[in-house]
Order: C-alpha cells, then sequence, then structure tokens
C-alpha cells in the first residue's frame, strides 16, 4: 500500500513538473543560484582564510624573532666561564616560558645539536612548557634544524596537550623554530615556538556562519524573485490555456482581459482577435452547414412525392415490358432498377443529414454479431453467385454479443459486404471473421480483390469517393455507404478501419464495445489480416499501435 502510494506521489510530481513552467523556472533559478552563491562563497572563505593566516603568520614570526634576539642577547651578556650548561639552558628558557603561558604560545627548548644527531628531540634533553606534548612539533621542522646553522623556518602544526600522560587536546597552529648558541658548553639548541590558531579559527568558523546564514536568505530571496516573476509571465499565458479550453468547448464568447500596453497585453489584444476571427468563421461555416443540412433534407423530402408519382409508373411499364419491344423493355428494366437506386440514395442522404444534423441515436439492444453476420450472408449470396464469389465466414464457436444498435450494424456489415463483392476482381472467395473478447466484438470482410493504394485506406471513408472514377458500381451502391457505416460505427464509440494493398486486396473491420459506451483499447480481429505478406504485417507492426492494428 504504502509502494502504490510512493508511486502515485511520484507520479503526481513528476505530472506537475512537466506541466509547471513556473516550478521549472523556480527551481532552475535556485540550483543556479545555489551553484553561483556556493562558488563565490568558497572563494570568499578561501581569501578569509588566506588573510587570517598570512596576518597570523606575520605576527608570530615577528614575534618569535624578538624572543629570540632577546635570548640571543642575554646569553651574550652571560659569561662563559665557570657556568652549568643545564641552569643556564633553564636560566633561557624559563622567562620565555612565563612569557609564553601569559601571550598563549608554548616553548619548547631541544639540544644540544651532535653532528650525528638526525635532529629529533629527546623529552630528557629538552625544557618546554608545561602540559606541552612535544610531538606536536612536525618532523619536517625537525629535520629542518638538524645541523648548526639552519635559518629560521616555520610551518602548520597540530598542537597538543597532555595530562598525566594522555592527550587532552589538539587545536591547529604555527610552529616557529630558530637556533640559538649556548656559551656555556658551546652547542646549539633550537627554540621552537609554537602558536595556537584558535581565535583565527574561530573568526573563520564565525564568517563562514555569517556567509552560509547569508546565502540561504540569499537563495530563499532569488527563489521568491523567480517564483514572482515567472507568475507574472506564467499567469496570463495559464489564462489564455483557460480561455483556450473554453472556445475549444464551443464556448465562443470567451476573451482575454486586457490590461497594460506591454507584450503580454499586446498578445491578448492578437489572440482575442484570433478568437473574434474564428468565432465569425465558425458561424460561418455553422450556418452554411445547416443550410446544407436543410437543403439536403428539404430535397430528400420534396422528391418523394414526385419519385412515388414515378415509381408507379415505372412499375406499370415494367410489368408490362414482356408486350414491348426489346429495346423499349431493357429501358423499362433499367427505369426500374435506377428508380430503386435512386430510392436508396434518398435514404441516405436523410440518414446522413441527420448524422450531420446530430440527430442520430441508437436504440440498443444485445447483438450477436455472429447472428447479424449470418443474416447478412443469406441476404447477399445471391448478388455474390452472379459475381461467382463465394462468402466464407469464420465464426469463433460462441456467440460475440455486443449492446448495439440491431439496425445500424446489420447495415455496417451489409455495406461491407458489398462493397467487398464490388470490389473481389477475379478473386473467387470473400472471408467473413467475427471474433469478440472480454472487452469488444469485431467483424472483419477481406476480399481478395484490387486492393488498396498507400493512402486509401482512410480516403475511402470520404462521401461519394472511389478509388477508379471509371468504375461502375455493380451492386447498385450510392456512394455512401462507407461514409454512412463509419458514422455508425463512431455513434457506437467503436472503430471502422480499413487496411490494402494493391493487388492484395483489401479487409474492413469493424469494432464494437461490448459495453455502451466503454472504451476501446484493442480489437480481438488483427486490422492486418493473416495470410498478408509479411511486409505489410512489418509495416502495420512499426506504423500502429495494438489498438490500432
Amino acid at each position: 500500500m504504502f509502494r502504490s502510494r510512493g508511486r502515485g506521489a511520484l507520479r503526481h510530481t513528476w505530472t506537475f513538473w512537466r506541466r509547471s513552467i513556473q516550478a521549472r523556472v523556480v527551481v532552475a533559478t535556485v540550483l543556479l543560484s545555489i551553484l553561483a552563491v556556493g562558488a563565490v562563497g568558497w572563494f570568499l572563505s578561501q581569501q578569509v582564510r588566506s588573510g587570517l593566516l598570512e596576518h597570523r603568520v606575520s605576527l608570530v614570526t615577528a614575534e618569535a624573532a624578538n624572543e629570540v634576539r632577546d635570548a640571543r642577547s642575554r646569553l651574550s651578556a652571560t659569561p662563559g666561564i665557570d657556568v652549568d650548561a643545564s641552569g643556564e639552558r633553564r636560566d633561557l628558557v624559563g622567562p620565555i616560558i612565563q612569557r609564553g603561558l601569559t601571550r598563549g604560545f608554548d616553548v619548547v627548548l631541544a639540544g644540544p645539536i651532535e653532528p650525528s644527531s638526525d635532529g629529533r628531540i629527546v623529552d630528557g634533553g629538552a625544557e618546554f612548557t608545561p602540559s606541552l606534548d612535544i610531538s606536536s612539533i612536525p618532523l619536517s621542522l625537525e629535520r629542518h634544524f638538524a645541523d648548526p646553522g639552519a635559518a629560521t623556518a616555520w610551518t602548520y602544526a597540530q598542537i597538543r596537550s597532555e595530562s598525566f600522560g594522555q592527550i587532552t587536546s589538539a587545536v591547529p597552529g604555527i610552529a616557529v623554530g630558530s637556533q640559538v648558541v649556548l656559551p656555556a658548553d658551546g652547542h646549539t639548541y633550537t627554540l621552537y615556538f609554537l602558536f595556537p590558531l584558535q581565535n583565527e579559527q574561530d573568526t573563520l568558523q564565525l564568517v563562514l556562519r555569517a556567509m552560509a546564514f547569508a546565502a540561504v536568505l540569499l537563495v530563499l530571496l532569488v527563489a521568491g524573485v523567480a517564483w514572482l516573476v515567472a507568475r507574472q509571465v506564467v499567469t496570463p499565458i495559464r489564462l489564455a490555456r483557460q480561455v483556450a479550453e473554453r472556445l475549444a468547448a464551443g464556448q465562443l464568447t470567451e476573451r482575454l482581459r486586457v490590461t497594460g500596453e506591454d507584450d503580454l497585453a499586446r498578445l491578448a489584444v492578437s489572440f482575442n482577435q484570433m478568437a473574434t476571427s474564428l468565432q465569425t468563421q465558425i458561424r460561418q461555416l455553422e450556418e452554411l452547414s445547416g443550410v446544407q443540412r436543410r437543403f439536403t433534407s428539404d430535397v430528400s423530402h420534396e422528391l418523394r412525392t414526385p419519385l412515388t408519382t414515378v415509381r408507379m409508373a415505372s412499375e406499370v411499364l415494367y410489368d408490362a415490358r414482356d408486350t414491348f419491344d426489346p429495346a423499349t423493355a431493357r429501358a423499362a428494366e433499367l427505369l426500374q432498377s435506377e428508380l430503386d437506386r435512386f430510392e436508396r440514395l434518398l435514404v441516405d442522404l436523410l440518414e446522413i443529414s441527420r448524422f450531420d444534423a446530430g440527430a442520430a441515436r441508437l436504440e440498443t439492444d444485445s447483438v450477436d454479431l455472429v447472428t447479424v453476420v449470418r443474416r447478412v450472408i443469406e441476404d447477399s449470396v445471391r448478388l455474390a453467385e452472379q459475381r461467382q464469389v463465394a462468402l466464407r465466414i469464420h465464426e469463433p464457436g460462441h456467440p460475440c454479443l455486443a449492446e448495439a444498435d440491431v439496425r445500424r450494424v446489420e447495415r455496417i456489415v451489409r455495406n461491407l459486404v458489398g462493397n467487398a463483392i464490388d470490389h473481389a476482381g477475379t478473386s473467387d472467395h470473400i472471408d467473413i471473421y467475427v471474433d469478440g473478447d472480454e472487452h469488444s466484438a469485431a467483424v472483419a470482410v477481406r476480399d481478395h480483390g484490387v486492393g488498396l493504394a498507400p493512402g486509401e485506406s482512410a480516403m475511402v471513408f470520404n462521401r461519394f469517393w472511389r478509388a477508379d472514377p471509371a468504375r461502375a458500381r455493380t451492386t447498385g451502391g450510392t456512394g455512401l455507404g462507407l461514409s454512412i457505416s463509419l458514422e455508425d460505427s463512431q455513434l457506437h464509440g467503436g472503430w471502422l478501419q480499413a487496411w490494402g494493398k494493391p493487388g492484395e486486396g483489401a479487409q474492413f473491420r469493424l469494432t464494437l464495445p461490448r459495453r455502451t459506451g466503454a472504451p476501446l483499447r484493442r480489437s480481438p480481429i488483427p486490422l492486418v489480416p493473416r495470410d498478408a505478406g509479411p511486409d505489410a504485417r512489418r509495416e502495420a507492426a512499426t506504423g500502429a499501435s495494438e489498438g490500432e492494428r
């Protein structure tokens, strides 16, 4: 449960991120600000650290030099006869240690330096500040003073204090060393001064905390400014999107409110002008469409009366055709067949006008597509025999039920079968497939005639369209059958799709949802027939999703 909630929250966050320009602008601005503030803060911290250290180094080296000068002056005033060397060392380093305790630095007097020594300080031979761990003297500095006559030097060190043999604290510091010569024994000794950097470290940490606090405030300020600026830009865009959605929904009177004279205001003016122009054109198209629908409906209705009269006369002539000469009898037969086609054309025109006017309604019931296909085949078998074409049905062995208008579904199947017969060419059979699953039911009519050229699978449902304008409608079609079938399928919420390839025939597929209003995701029958070539199936697999196939 928690995992599903986490995935849902992640999807919601990702959707919000993809759709919100304001969020992306604010996040990008904040990230860039953090990078910029971090880089500037790092540079400033390095400068402050370097400045503090340089200043401290200059002070401690000067103080160490003063102490060494004072020590040498005191040594030069001491007579070198009958003087104890160890006492002289204590007299030399004692005052310095006392001053170090008051001024905050530690002192180590190491030596004497022997020619064979490695410069390391020995605990027993050194005088140093109490509680100081003499290992605080860096090894590099000890090695520097391994030979007499070495120049004064300094380096960074870690100053450690001890109590009862245990290290109690460790602070960063600076170690400065210089050599002196004791008159008592004439040997060279090294004075080490260790100055802690605790104050500088505290100052640097204070500066860093202040900079971090200022950086956080700056980033928050930049984020707020970015949010306000992005809001000023994005809000008019959101309003424009909302107005555009309402316009798309048919609310043609919606307009944007224009305030100011900036670029966004000019964009709103242009948007309103475009909306006004579209409203005018749509109304003109609606009026023209209404006129066309009324004209079609009125003409269809008005033609019924003269058509009835002409049919009565035609039936009289048709019944008496045996008494006419052959030419007149043939004319009577042609008149009768064309009147039948004309009457079907009027019926189709009336149906098309109802679709155009949005007046078509479904009378749904539970329909078995297998039964519908069988009934259509029984009605079409005579026409198929005239064309020497066999109608073969492929049933699934179980009912294929769907909630549909049986009259409209039967009309769709009849139009598809009639169209297949009309375009069968030299083929001797037509295959009709019926199948269904738990979500949908489908009928596919497969002919093996001339097929469809690329691009004609979409045009075949246009009104009065024919692939070959010179081809006669041998089945008496009106040119509106497939258009009406497409409208009928869409009225059910279904699909009516076509596939074809020159020389390999064509297949028309009707897919209906099992329940009214349920969405369609796939069809139980593939649009590309199973007996099509591998190239055709490969093209369909790469050019459409499973639901479209």
